[in-house]
C-alpha cells in the first residue's frame, strides 16, 4: 500500500461566479452536508492538470480549462501523507450534472464564498486562494494542518 496520495481541488469559475457542491461528510455532527470545491484523488499516470479536469467533468458533468495552481496543502491521517494542488479551473458554461456523491450545487460571487461555506478548512481554502478578504482566519485560532515525516 503506498504511503502517499495526491490529491486534486478544482475551484471552478465561470462569468465571475464559482462553483460550489454540497457534499455529506457525517451523520454525527451538526451539519451534514457542508458546502466546498471539487475535489478528488489523483489517478497513478495522471497529471495534476489531467486529473482535476477529469475530477471535475466527473463530479459536475462540466469540461473546464485549467488556469493556474493556486495553493498545496498536505495532511497526515493515520499512516497515509496527503499531498493536493488547488486549481483555479475556467468553465464556458453552468449547467450542472451533479454525480450521485454531492447533494447540490450553485454558483456563486466572490463576494457570497464566505456566507455560503461554513468548514474552517474551506474557508482557509477560499483565504489561501485569495477569493476573498471579507474575514480573517485568525478568527478561527491555529491552523494544525501538517505533514508528519513518514518512518
Amino acid at each position: 500500500m503506498d504511503k502517499y496520495r495526491i490529491l486534486v481541488k478544482g475551484i471552478v469559475k465561470c462569468n465571475e461566479k464559482y462553483l460550489v457542491v454540497e457534499k455529506w461528510y457525517d451523520d454525527r455532527i451538526f451539519e451534514p452536508y457542508q458546502w466546498e470545491f471539487i475535489d478528488g484523488v489523483m489517478s497513478f499516470s495522471e497529471t495534476p492538470e489531467k486529473a482535476v479536469q477529469r475530477i471535475v467533468e466527473e463530479k459536475t458533468g462540466l469540461s473546464v480549462q485549467v488556469d493556474k495552481p493556486l495553493y498545496t496543502w498536505g495532511f497526515t491521517a493515520g499512516e497515509v501523507c496527503s499531498v493536493g494542488i488547488a486549481f483555479e479551473c475556467l468553465a464556458q458554461v453552468q449547467t450542472v450534472v451533479l454525480s450521485e456523491d454531492l447533494n447540490d450545487s450553485k454558483w456563486v460571487s466572490k463576494e457570497e464564498l464566505s456566507e455560503v461555506i461554513t468548514n474552517k478548512a474551506v474557508r482557509e481554502d477560499i483565504e489561501r486562494a485569495g477569493l476573498t478578504s471579507s474575514f480573517d482566519l485568525n478568527d478561527f485560532g491555529e491552523v494544525d494542518l501538517f505533514i508528519e515525516p513518514m518512518d
